[in-house]
């Protein structure tokens, strides 16, 4: 379709570059931050290790993300392709699942404002910073303000900076100290795969890619090449970052405190002043990310309230003068009241329960689509849509079960309440199940 023919739809003008930036503010490097010193203690010094089998797990779905994106070349998502391949009723699951993620992400990012705040001013309480942001974002989001857009374009531009001056100062750092073996990072082991299993969180996003599937040139060729390409480039700068870290600082239990070790690593290369600039960046980045993730969440909220999915009166509301959605932007942050009593290493793998679940059903609906319902059967079909992504989904079970009790507990938790929902939306399985709209356009008034 043209774009003359598309009418008033999207102006298709990304290609492979544009649509592969875009997936890389996504997983942005200073994010090997966020769970460094918890997966370092995990895996008992061998981040990069972890980094390895999570990239390796993660390039796998990529590939199967990239063949629905090329079935389905509209914005898409893991519920989108669950939905259309397996039906509505696993769809919703899968959807409800996702719902896991997208509701925690904020909560995590108010989380490592307090910590990192508090690490700078400790006679601060921790929780007076998550809660101080946790209130500046609900009002801001209800407001409507959009500045966020600019100053994350900023912060990931900063970001980029802080890593290539951290590699320089890691360098030279290395050049006057005696380094231990470069390779040692890199030993297999056991606890290698828990803490692969943790870092999932590190490759939430690269499937954004496929929500500008209606803005891309070519969505069918240049949506999976993109998706591909932001996993394997994200993937070896977390490699490339986390092995430096662990040369400069290759101890894994000996951090001032576990939440914060991009700090030791920061203070040790560059002194007090780097230290600050350090959290510095990385606190605009949560506060930024913060916002953009609770906005996303209500629009969602709000389109499934607006759909019938949940209670029309409370989450199809828009604030009569600013137009947002309101009650899901402060249901979003009463569930981000969370981060005032939870850690940081049990609020990321709650989110990675959700995630797994998500790409484990995107590698099964490859083999749905291609080898069932297309009926392809050649050789290499046989590899392309049933060796690979059965390999996939094979390994991210694997991860899956790498998992800790308490993400289980939460996991199956909230799936079980998604199942009684169902049961009750479709009374009984007698109806069809709502379709979940998980656009993440801005909200319209209701006719």
């Amino acid at each position: 379709m043209t774009d003359s023919a598309a009418g008033s739809g999207l102006k298709r003008v990304l290609g492979v570059p544009g649509l592969t930036l875009f997936g890389l503010t996504y997983l942005a490097p200073v994010a090997v931050f966020t769970t460094y010193g918890a997966v370092t203690q995990v895996t008992e010094g061998h981040l990069p290790a972890a980094y390895v089998v999570a990239l390796v797990v993660m390039l796998f779905t990529a590939f199967s993300y990239g063949r629905m994106a090329r079935a389905y070349p509209t914005a898409g998502s893991a519920y989108t392709y669950t939905q259309q391949t397996f039906g509505g009723h696993i769809g919703f699951m899968t959807g409800w699942t996702l719902m896991l993620d997208y509701l925690f992400l904020p909560m995590i990012n108010f989380l490592l404002i307090g910590i990192y705040l508090n690490s700078q001013f400790p006679e601060v309480p921790q929780w007076i910073f998550t809660l101080a942001a946790l209130l500046l974002v609900l009002v801001l989001n209800v407001v409507g303000i959009t500045v966020m857009n600019r100053v994350n374009v900023l912060v990931v531009g900063l970001s980029v900076v802080l890593i290539v001056v951290f590699a320089a100062l890691s360098l030279k750092h290395l050049a006057g100290h005696p380094a231990p073996s470069p390779f040692a990072p890199f030993t297999p082991g056991s606890s290698v795969f828990a803490g692969a299993a943790i870092l999932a969180l590190s490759f939430l996003g690269f499937d954004a890619v496929s929500t500008l599937s209606e803005e891309a040139k070519e969505p069918r060729r240049a949506i999976p090449r993109a998706i591909v390409l932001t996993t394997l480039i994200g993937g070896l700068l977390f490699v490339l970052v986390a092995w430096m870290g662990s040369l400069v600082h290759p101890g894994y239990d000996d951090f001032a405190n576990a939440d914060t070790a991009g700090v030791d690593i920061m203070s040790a290369l560059g002194g007090a002043a780097f230290e600050t600039i350090f959290v510095g960046i990385y606190v605009v980045g949560a506060f930024g990310s913060a916002m953009t993730t609770q906005a996303s969440v209500s629009r969602i909220l709000y389109s499934m309230g607006r759909d019938g999915v949940l209670p029309r009166a409370a989450f199809a509301r828009l604030h009569p003068r600013f137009r947002t959605p309101v009650v899901a932007t402060a249901v979003v942050s009463a569930v981000s009241l969370v981060a005032l009593f939870i850690s940081l290493d049990n609020a990321v793998v709650m989110v990675n329960f959700g995630a797994l679940i998500a790409f484990s059903m995107v590698n099964l609906t490859v083999v749905k689509h291609y080898l069932f319902d297309e009926g392809r059967r050649s050789a290499g079909d046989l590899v392309r849509y049933g060796l690979v992504p059965l390999v996939g989904f094979a390994l991210t079970i694997w991860l899956w079960t790498s998992l800790s009790g308490v993400t289980f507990t939460v996991g199956l938790i909230w799936m079980a309440v998604g199942f009684v929902y169902l049961l009750a939306l479709t009374r009984m399985f007698t109806r069809r199940p709502p379709v979940m709209s998980f656009s993440e356009a801005e909200p319209t008034l209701a006719a």
